[in-house]
């Protein structure tokens, strides 16, 4: 699935260049080119074929991970900047691009520190957070309740399980939570989706490559007005908190940014589009992920019963009919160890966030220069056949020893790694036990009737993550 040095690809480039050389206001098209034409020199890795190179999330991006018999996969036509893809990066060397503030160095330092700091005020990783999230688990769950008794679950009412989550990050961002029908939230939520979505897409990866056909592709100006409509709300929210700021009170995430915004020595990094940027990253990340996560739950545990047995069989010995604490983990090993599994199976966020070379290096024989953007491809990691027994298949025992007590394990690293490892990781893990656990507590969930377990399809939809495709499941209390 891969050439090197192929006459074919380099024909394809040269009419690329010939094309766009002498046209006004493209030379960055044929700067690409020209660097795709160096790429194919002897000191580059073999490249995949253009036309799965456009489609990195969906089946030809784990043949093009697998078939190339090299530690770096090295995908150039997909980015303005050259990117790279590749297994075993070295971290050290690709600390700190920014894709969130599209800068680097100190602008992201400070925002990154911020967001870490006021987090933890806001109580991630503390008993308030954790107090949040059972109030939401038992709102979800008697919502659930109210809708269960066998009766299929269309995939949209799914979609309440991605709103709690949701509920969580709004609740540090805006100090309130949302009922679950509310218009605004469920905009906020499809947009969220949506962009997700289309970010992923081939239209998105073409017109990364190639601007000037963003006129034809609808993708590009979905993403761009949905993006708009998000931080219009954005805008509007900061306007009526500044009304009721109080220094000496702040209520949420957006008041402390606020409240540093008016700080003399902090505007250089404190304005109105960081705060947008980086609360609407925050919203989405703490929605989409976590979220999908446990839509992967409920559908594993439908394809796997036996294992949602002893899911529950664990909870029933441990917890009883109390609400789960975050506590209790440690007393469940194999329930942490199937949340584990979730998390590497479902492989929620494959190419996750770019990082960049500080230098100019060699790595595996191959020079990269200073600036090249390192995208870490993470499906490289939890599906290394050198690091799981079987890691095509759930199979909760890759995180369990021989006496079925619960064993980290290195090549684990669903939130990244280095700098740029999710900031809300304490805070998804929390939330995964604690939604988990309390849905299984309280329901069996079955495949509606006319469909079995085998019929389940566990191939993601394609996009930026990959949730799993629509499903439909029942949701039985547990007696």
């Amino acid at each position: 699935m891969h050439v090197r040095n192929s006459h074919t690809l380099r024909e394809w480039l040269r009419v690329l260049y010939t094309f766009y050389a002498d046209r006004n206001k493209v030379y960055p098209i044929r700067d690409k080119v020209l660097f795709l034409m160096w790429a194919m020199s002897c000191s580059c890795p073999p490249l995949p074929y253009p036309w799965n190179v456009l489609c990195p999330c969906s089946c030809p991006y784990f043949v093009i991970l697998h078939s190339i018999p090299c530690p770096c996969v090295f995908m150039l036509l997909c980015s303005p900047p050259p990117l790279i893809y590749g297994a075993g990066c070295s971290w050290e060397l690709s600390p700190r691009m920014c894709l969130a503030l599209k800068q680097i160095a100190e602008n992201w330092k400070v925002m990154r520190r911020f967001t870490l700091s006021t987090l933890r005020n806001y109580g991630m990783g503390k008993r308030t957070i954790e107090d949040k999230i059972i109030e939401e688990c038992n709102v979800l769950t008697k919502t659930i309740k109210a809708n269960a008794g066998g009766l299929s679950f269309p995939p949209n009412a799914l979609l309440v399980i991605t709103a709690a989550v949701s509920n969580i990050i709004v609740s540090i961002l805006l100090g309130k939570r949302y009922d679950y029908e509310d218009p605004t939230f469920l905009r906020l939520l499809k947009i969220i989706s949506e962009n997700v979505h289309l970010t992923g897409t081939p239209n998105i990866l073409l017109y990364n490559m190639f601007p000037m056909l963003g006129f034809l592709l609808g993708a590009r100006k979905k993403v761009t007005n949905n993006r708009k409509e998000f931080h219009d709300f954005l805008q509007t929210t900061f306007i009526e908190y500044l009304k009721n700021l109080d220094e000496n009170d702040p209520r949420n995430f957006i008041d402390s940014f606020l409240i540093r915004q008016r700080e003399k020595m902090a505007n250089r990094y404190f304005h109105n589009e960081n705060l947008k940027t980086v609360s609407s990253n925050l919203f989405a990340a703490g929605t989409e992920t976590t979220g999908s996560t446990l839509r992967w739950a409920i559908l594993l545990m439908m394809k796997y019963p036996e294992i949602q047995s002893k899911v529950q069989e664990e909870i029933a010995k441990e917890i009883g009919v109390r609400q789960p604490r975050i506590e209790d983990r440690s007393k469940m090993p194999y329930t942490d160890a199937v949340i584990h599994e979730i998390q590497r199976f479902s492989d929620i966020v494959p190419t996750n966030l770019p990082h960049a070379t500080t230098k100019d290096i060699t790595f595996k024989g191959f020079f990269i220069p200073k600036g090249m953007q390192i995208v870490p491809l993470l499906s490289s990691v939890l599906r290394d056949e050198s690091q799981w027994e079987k890691p095509y298949q759930f199979y909760p025992e890759h995180f369990l020893d021989s006496e079925g007590k619960f064993v980290k394990r290195d090549a684990f690293m669903p939130f990244s790694a280095g700098r740029r490892i999710c900031a809300g990781e304490t805070l998804a893990k929390m939330e995964l036990f604690l939604f988990f656990t309390s849905l299984l507590q309280k329901f069996t969930f079955q495949p509606p009737p006319g469909i079995s377990k085998n019929d389940l399809n566990l191939m993601p939809a394609l996009g930026f993550t990959t949730p799993p495709m629509p499903y439909k499941t029942c949701a039985i209390p547990c007696s």
